[in-house]
C-alpha cells in the first residue's frame, strides 16, 4: 500500500481522494496539505487523515511514502523538486510546470532521488483511446496524415475572479492547461513529437483575465498536420480524430469510438465507464512497486510543456514556432 499525502485539497485534489480511498488495496491516502487546514476539516476527518498547513511536516514524516500535486500550476516544479529531495515519490496533476526549464529540472531532480515521477495524463487510461491507439499500431488506418482534436467545456465559467485558475499566469493559451494537454498528449501519442505549432488566443468572453478560447496548428515531427482547439465558455465536447491513409478513428466523446475505412459506414464502439482517476494513481502506486512502467515517460512530460510554451509565444506574435528536437 502506497502511504500518500495530497496538497491541495479543492475541488481537484478531493476528486483524487475520492477515486481511491478505502476502496484501492494499492494507494492509500494518509495526509493533505492545505494553506487553510480549517477549510478542509470536514472532508479530511470522512477520509480518515490529518491535514497540515506545513508541507515540509509531511515530506519530513517517514510515514508517507509519496506526494501527490493538486496545487497552482506554478507550484509545481518547487513541489515536485521538494518531494524529490525529501525521497518521496511524485504524482503531479497538469500541467507538469510552466517551463521546459523547469520541468527538465524537476525530472533530474526525481531521477538523482531514485524517485518514480508520475504526470497525470489520465486519458492514457481510458479504454477508448486504448483501442484507438491499437487500430493505429495495427495498421487498420494506414499511414497517420492528420490529426485532429478538440476539449472544452463552461469551466471558465466557474472561475473565481482574484483566484488562480482565472490568472493568466497560471493558465497561459487559454484552456490549454485545464484541457487542451490532454488532447494534445494524446495526439502525440498517435504521430509523433510536435515539430512546430501556430496559435491563437483570445479572451473573448470572461470577466476574468484569463483567454477563454485558443486554437493551433500543429506540425509532426513524422510529418503528419494537425489541428487543436480549447473553448472555456460552451458546453462539454471531447472529440479526438486520427486520419489515415485507409481511413480514420475518431473518439466522440470519451467512451464512443468511430472506425472508417475507404468505404461504408463507419463502425460505433461503446465502451463501459471506467475511474481513470483511480486507475492512473493506481498505476502510480504499481510503478513505485516495481510492477510496470508509468505510460507517461518524462519526455513526454517534458515535450508537453515545451509546446505550451511555444503556443503561448506564438498566440503572443502571431507567428509560427519551431520546437527544437
Amino acid at each position: 500500500m502506497l502511504r500518500t499525502a495530497i496538497y491541495g485539497m479543492g475541488r481537484w485534489g478531493q476528486t483524487l481522494v475520492n477515486a481511491v480511498q478505502d476502496d484501492s488495496k494499492k494507494i492509500h491516502f494518509t495526509a493533505g496539505v492545505a494553506r487553510d487546514p480549517s477549510k478542509y476539516g470536514d472532508f479530511a476527518k470522512e477520509k480518515g487523515f490529518p491535514v497540515y498547513a506545513d508541507y515540509a511536516q509531511v515530506l519530513a514524516d517517514p510515514e508517507i511514502d509519496a506526494v501527490a500535486l493538486a496545487t497552482p500550476h506554478s507550484m509545481h516544479a518547487e513541489n515536485v523538486q521538494q518531494a524529490a529531495a525529501a525521497g518521496k515519490h511524485v504524482f503531479c496533476e497538469k500541467p507538469f510546470t510552466l517551463t521546459e526549464e523547469s520541468a527538465r529540472a524537476s525530472v533530474a531532480a526525481c531521477e538523482k532521488a531514485g524517485v518514480i515521477l508520475a504526470v497525470a495524463f489520465n486519458r492514457r487510461y481510458q479504454p477508448a483511446f486504448i483501442e484507438l491507439k491499437k487500430l493505429i499500431d495495427d495498421g487498420r488506418i494506414g499511414k497517420v496524415v492528420h490529426i485532429e482534436g478538440q476539449h472544452s467545456g463552461p469551466a471558465g465559467y466557474r472561475d473565481q475572479p482574484g483566484g488562480w485558475r482565472a490568472s493568466k499566469a497560471e493558465n497561459p493559451a487559454g484552456g490549454m492547461c485545464a484541457r487542451g494537454l490532454h488532447v494534445l498528449d494524446l495526439m502525440v501519442q498517435c504521430a509523433a513529437p510536435v515539430a512546430s505549432v501556430c496559435a491563437i488566443s483570445d479572451h473573448r468572453v470572461l470577466d476574468t483575465e484569463r483567454d477563454d478560447t485558443t486554437a493551433m496548428l500543429l506540425s509532426f515531427r513524422d510529418g503528419a498536420s494537425g489541428y487543436l482547439s480549447t473553448v472555456m465558455v460552451t458546453g462539454n465536447f471531447w472529440r479526438l480524430h486520427v486520419i489515415g491513409s485507409k481511413g480514420w478513428v475518431e473518439m466522440r466523446g470519451e467512451r464512443r469510438l468511430a472506425v472508417a475505412g475507404l468505404e461504408g459506414e463507419p463502425e460505433i464502439i461503446d465502451f463501459d465507464y471506467v475511474d481513470i482517476e483511480r486507475a492512473e494513481l493506481e498505476g502510480f502506486a504499481d510503478a513505485v512497486a516495481g510492477k510496470t512502467a508509468y505510460p507517461v515517460r518524462y519526455d513526454d512530460a517534458i515535450h508537453s510543456i515545451a509546446v505550451l510554451e511555444s503556443i503561448e509565444r506564438s498566440a503572443e506574435s502571431g507567428a509560427r514556432v519551431e520546437i527544437p528536437g
